[in-house]
């Protein structure tokens, strides 16, 4: 039975599994997304976290689990009863200029949501929404005859996050929304978004490497390694004491994760997880080697006990689940008592 409307959760995700072949993607991936709250996940290159996005909404087929917003299994629904929830959850993607039709302008790229799903709404109505969206997000209703080629890559992602913002969605899922952009711009669109969450109180799922900008932007982090979840906590809670020994190795790549959207430095190392930034920094956490299975190589138990210092016969023997360690904060580890005091 759907829950009630003013449930403090919007989504809660139940052992969700994603294959390609034989590869597992995602793996009991469980969590829920409060209203109005900022939830970040963060890991490696290929670790399941585009594809968790996806999946949430369907655009990758889920071979296990289920996908509840407030209380109705998306997956188990058939494709006229999950298009009266588009609207409710949308996305902005990774790559500004490529998620744009180059054929349309800004004008129709806004206006094709509204035809969508409020098809009564006339033209006069539809322009002055339009016109009122490109201001709340920084634009010039001027822009609204031009193309994406004609546009910056911030400008483009501010048509982007406003083409997702036109149907009123109650979550806004960003994969990776920041990443190809300049670190100046960067500032302004992740300010942007958490303004938009301030004054409409859209839910986030805010995806990314980059964990200056996660500490930013989250109330709460997810941390995923090969398609598992392995801890999950209050934002400042998981950078002032992470429990997993992969969470330890990623803050451990960047020298100072609070520094989020200063100009880049060429003599320092960005607030990213680069795959080579991670091994490198995993190599340091005391004695943790080797990078991440790739392919679909994952070895039995923890994924992470080849590269883990603290890692025992436990730890191949069976997959360790996300249990609690404290006041909302969660870790899958097979020694997690003992870490929360080394």
């Amino acid at each position: 039975m759907p829950s009630s409307d003013l449930s403090p959760v919007l989504l809660r995700v139940e052992a969700l599994g994603v294959d390609f072949g034989d590869h597992r993607a995602l793996d009991a991936v469980s969590f829920e997304v409060g209203r109005a709250e900022t939830v970040g996940l963060v890991g490696e290159s290929g670790s399941g976290k585009s594809t968790l996005a996806r999946a949430l909404l369907r655009l990758v087929p889920a071979a296990r689990g289920a996908v509840r917003w407030l209380g109705e299994d998306l997956l188990r629904l058939d494709s006229r009863a999950l298009r009266r929830h588009r609207h409710e959850l949308q996305i902005v993607f990774q790559d500004p200029l490529a998620s744009l039709d180059p054929r349309m302008s800004v004008g129709a790229a806004l206006a094709e949501p509204l035809r969508i799903f409020e098809p009564a709404i006339g033209a006069r109505e539809r322009r002055a929404r339009i016109a009122a969206m490109l201001e709340r997000v920084g634009l010039s209703e001027s822009l609204h005859r031009r193309y994406p080629h004609e546009l910056s890559g911030g400008q483009c992602q501010r048509v982007g996050i406003a083409r997702a913002m036109m149907p009123g969605p109650r979550l806004l899922i960003c994969d990776e929304p920041v990443s190809s952009l300049d670190v100046s711009v960067q500032g302004q669109i992740v300010n942007l978004l958490a303004d938009l969450q301030r004054d409409l109180g859209t839910a986030i799922l805010f995806i990314s490497h980059n964990l200056a900008v996660v500490r930013h932007l989250s109330h709460r982090v997810m941390v995923i390694y090969c398609g598992r979840i392995v801890e999950v906590a209050p934002c400042d809670a998981l950078f002032a004491a992470p429990l997993h020994p992969y969470t330890r190795a990623l803050l451990a790549a960047v020298p100072d994760p609070t520094r989020a959207f200063e100009p880049p430095d060429p003599d320092a190392v960005d607030a990213q997880i680069t795959p080579a930034a991670a091994a490198s920094a995993a190599r340091s956490v005391r004695g943790a080697t080797g990078e991440a299975p790739r392919g679909g190589q994952v070895p039995s138990g923890c994924a992470f006990r080849d590269r883990c210092p603290y890692a025992e016969a436990a730890c191949a023997a069976s997959v360790p689940v996300l249990e609690p360690v404290g006041d909302a904060h969660a870790v899958a580890c097979h020694r997690r008592r003992e870490l929360v005091y080394s």
